[in-house]
């Protein structure tokens, strides 16, 4: 009879709390947004043995095993894509257009133009749809009168810039953008280059680190940066949210389906949060709200988030909270990395762009969240993106 636990209903992950490629794997999957079970083999002896007994008596993690049987021991990134039917290969060598990144701004973007046959690629390293596609609901977005689930926009966003053409790569890192003449050459982790005419860089923003003692060795195991990504391992137990801002609140709010206890800790003497996302926590029994208090030290045990040490910042009292898991929301960094010492950035690093949304290097767009002076909302990206697109257009015209 065959054991139950090589046909899982989910991807089901075997690995531990100090096992980096488990951190990997487990960061893959979140980023690329695929439901998966995680099994602490340090905390379920049978685990262990049925990991053991998979690897022929090698204790080998992260063992993955999928719904239809296969397993996969310690596989790459580019191992798993393959697994999951990622195209993560071009299937040309030269576009009209590239654009990299595939939030509201890049797949509004990839649709224009390949709605008018510029030959378009999108390179994404991450899960489709940016940061909308991890927002719980979008309520704002025009057309939406009763919101529309993150998941399910980003969805029909990427269905509909393939409907017109545009190819897309996923769980694909873009490592540099070298200018060749007239044309522009984008190179990615796989060692394969592509050439365009034109490339938007729609790379959008990151949530900022703490920047804290203990903070990087927990990230992926028990500090994270998306909710909705993560919030399911939290299942009963308790958990910080550090921002007292819309996304600190709104994520706090969801991690509500899971956990048992959702704390919101603010640096400032007051939270930046909407009143209606403070009125919501407010009627929240297991939410509560610590304002003017700085996280100083994440300290881990055994692999674990133990302690939690806290300044009070009116009265210098140190203080040691206990948390399962802590989620950060502190605001947002451009991905801008692509064009450091390139092309002409603003002080916080977001990229400095003309009335055509064209950098200082010509061919080279950027738009949405990663431009200086963006709006860092979804239906602005969507616009800023359907723009470019059409000043995109005009320089192929003149220049393809």
């Amino acid at each position: 009879m065959t054991d139950p636990r090589l046909t899982p209903e989910i991807i089901t992950l075997y690995g531990t709390g100090w096992c980096p490629d488990c951190k990997r794997s487990k960061q893959f999957f979140g980023e690329q947004r695929v439901p998966y079970h995680y099994v602490d083999i340090d905390n379920d002896p049978e685990a262990t043995a049925f990991v053991e007994e998979v690897n022929k008596g090698y204790r080998s993690i992260p063992t993955i095993v999928f719904p239809d049987g296969s397993v996969l021991v310690e596989p790459s990134n580019a191992q798993l894509a393959e697994k999951l039917g990622m195209q993560t290969r071009a299937k040309r060598a030269f576009y009209d257009a590239i654009i990299i990144g595939s939030g509201p701004t890049g797949l509004t973007a990839a649709t224009y133009l390949a709605r008018e046959g510029v030959e378009t690629l999108v390179i994404e390293k991450a899960g489709l749809g940016g940061q909308a596609g991890i927002t719980q609901t979008l309520d704002n977005f025009p057309g939406f009168d009763e919101g529309i689930p993150g998941a399910e926009f980003a969805a029909r966003l990427t269905r509909q810039a393939q409907r017109f053409g545009a190819e897309i790569l996923q769980a694909q890192d873009v490592v540099s953008i070298e200018q060749d003449g007239q044309y522009q050459c984008v190179h990615t982790a796989d060692g394969s280059e592509y050439g365009a005419t034109a490339v938007l860089l729609a790379t959008g923003a990151r949530y900022r680190r703490l920047g804290i003692l203990g903070e990087d060795d927990l990230v992926g195991s028990n500090v994270h940066f998306c909710a909705t990504c993560d919030g399911a391992f939290y299942k009963g137990k308790k958990v910080l949210v550090v921002g007292g801002g819309n996304s600190g609140f709104e994520e706090g709010l969801f991690l509500t389906k899971f956990a048992s206890q959702v704390d919101i800790v603010e640096f400032l003497p007051q939270v930046k949060a909407s009143k209606t996302l403070r009125d919501k926590v407010a009627e929240m029994q297991n939410m509560s709200v610590t304002i003017n208090h700085a996280v100083r030290e994440l300290r881990a045990k055994n692999g674990k988030l133990d302690t939690v040490f806290v300044e009070d910042r009116a009265t210098g009292e140190q203080k040691e909270w206990h948390y399962d898991g802590v989620f950060v929301f502190v605001g947002l960094s451009p991905n801008s990395a692509l064009v450091k010492g390139k092309a002409e950035v603003d002080q916080w690093g977001a990229i400095v762009t003309d009335g055509t949304l064209m950098t200082s290097l010509p061919g080279l767009f950027a738009a949405g969240d990663v431009r200086a002076g963006s709006t860092k909302q979804a239906v602005s990206a969507a616009g800023e993106g359907a723009t470019v697109a059409l000043m995109m257009r005009q320089y192929l015209q003149k220049n393809g």
